[in-house]
């Protein structure tokens, strides 16, 4: 323990970087209309605007605070937001592939689309020779950018990931980098029907999921209701009730029962998982029917956004598969339906029903498509190696850039808990340069 303390000390958690997706506590009371939100409200971070931050607070809802009102809520946290810092920037400048992503680059975009960047960064040599542990992903504060390290990437792309194969084959990619660039040349090598598994059976297992989560929003008010008239009711009560009502076939009573009791389950899981309950459990969900019902989201139900998406996915996977080659902007007759899904002026139904008729076109071009059965991995592995060498030359030779001489410095490992990790702060200080600090 004083070991892992020790490795926390020059950590001041009320400076400390708080991305996206960091559970913190709050430090003042807040006055919410009639309502108090004392001070130790646990939450998520889940926006930021400047200097304030937008806290998804468990119970209560997003409220928004100064940085300096929040503190991380576990120790981990504040060194995992600090190693993320300290990596992006001092990697930030090896990338060597970028490209603007998703609705502004399929042609979806409106007044309110956010600006996402995805690219792929290389490691400088002397961070891939010692014991310390270097960072495979750099991640913006706000999440709106992300890279991948380059092995990663080639990884990813073999595997047909779609956010990958995307970035590549998408029109606003831009090499910052001879190496980029051979990424981009190579990036036929990657192209497999694994697509079809990857874009086209992914997307549909997800909108399946989709259905069920709409499924179980349908009952959900009927619950809450029963739950805020009769906190007494135990779970098997309210089980008993909602297999009354639920037009869900069941062999027997006894089925019936246990389907509702699972929707039930299902239902405390997910207002969790949305960062509503305190806790999974029916307890958790009694106390929200009573005081926490104004913070549902119904559009949250309806998803328009991953609904779109994935119905994107099934289209690009068919075209891809059919005709070799794919562009990834959105045109024509599909852009005005994926517009209509995305804006939610199409019912969940409706956007299921129309991905499930696309499974036959998905599954002829899957039969017809000349595509290989298998990426070309001894030219992904020629490529890999290509880039290593050119790296450890622009080392060797001291050339100017962020690959040779201008290098971040390569971090330090150090004992925690066990293991030699980057413990983000510890980096050597470069000649002439020995002020500088967390550039590691």
């Amino acid at each position: 323990m004083a070991l892992r303390l020790r490795g926390l000390t020059h950590l001041d958690p009320l400076a400390v970087p708080l991305p996206h997706g960091t559970e913190v506590t709050t430090r003042v009371d807040r006055l919410l209309g009639d309502r108090h939100v004392p001070q130790g409200a646990i939450g998520r971070v889940v926006g930021s605007a400047g200097a304030e931050l937008d806290v998804m607070l468990v119970g209560v809802g997003v409220v928004r605070y100064n940085r300096d009102e929040l503190v991380p809520r576990k120790a981990g946290q504040v060194r995992h937001a600090e190693r993320r810092s300290a990596a992006w920037d001092a990697l930030r400048p090896t990338v060597v592939l970028e490209a603007v992503v998703g609705s502004r680059a399929w042609g979806l975009a409106n007044e309110g689309s956010d600006t996402d960047r995805r690219g792929v960064f290389a490691l400088p040599f002397p961070w891939t020779t010692g014991l310390a542990e270097p960072p495979r992903d750099l991640v913006s504060t706000d999440g709106s950018s992300s890279y991948w390290e380059i092995e990663k990437a080639i990884r990813q792309a073999l595997r047909a990931d779609p956010n990958t194969l995307e970035l590549l084959f998408v029109r606003t990619a831009e090499a910052r980098d001879d190496i980029g660039a051979w990424l981009l040349d190579a990036r036929g090598a990657f192209v497999s029907s694994a697509i079809y598994g990857s874009f086209g059976r992914y997307a549909l297992s997800q909108l399946k999921r989709l259905s069920q989560a709409h499924r179980l929003a349908e009952h959900r008010e009927r619950v809450l209701e029963w739950l805020a008239d009769d906190p007494s009711l135990a779970l098997a009560d309210v089980a008993r009730k909602l297999a009354a009502v639920s037009p869900r076939a069941a062999p027997t009573q006894v089925d019936r029962e246990l389907q509702a009791k699972e929707y039930i389950k299902q239902l405390y899981r997910s207002l969790h998982d949305q960062g509503l309950l305190p806790a999974r459990d029916f307890a958790s969900l009694v106390a929200f029917a009573r005081a926490g019902r104004a913070l549902l989201d119904p559009a949250r139900d309806l998803r328009p956004k991953n609904a779109y998406n994935l119905v994107r996915l099934i289209a690009t996977a068919i075209r891809w598969l059919r005709d070799g080659e794919v562009d990834l902007v959105v045109q024509g007759d599909l852009r005005e339906t994926l517009l209509a899904i995305k804006s939610g002026a199409w019912p969940l139904e409706r956007t299921i029903e129309l991905a499930e008729s696309m499974t036959p076109d998905l599954e002829t071009a899957r039969l017809a498509t000349k595509l290989p059965p298998h990426p070309d991995v001894p030219r992904a592995d020629v490529l890999l190696r290509r880039v290593r060498e050119e790296i450890a030359r622009r080392h060797l030779a001291a050339e100017p850039g962020p690959l040779g001489k201008d290098a971040p410095p390569a971090p330090v490992a150090t004992w925690d808990d066990g293991d030699a990790t980057w413990d983000g702060g510890d980096a050597a200080p470069t000649p002439g340069n020995e002020e500088r600090k967390d550039d590691g």
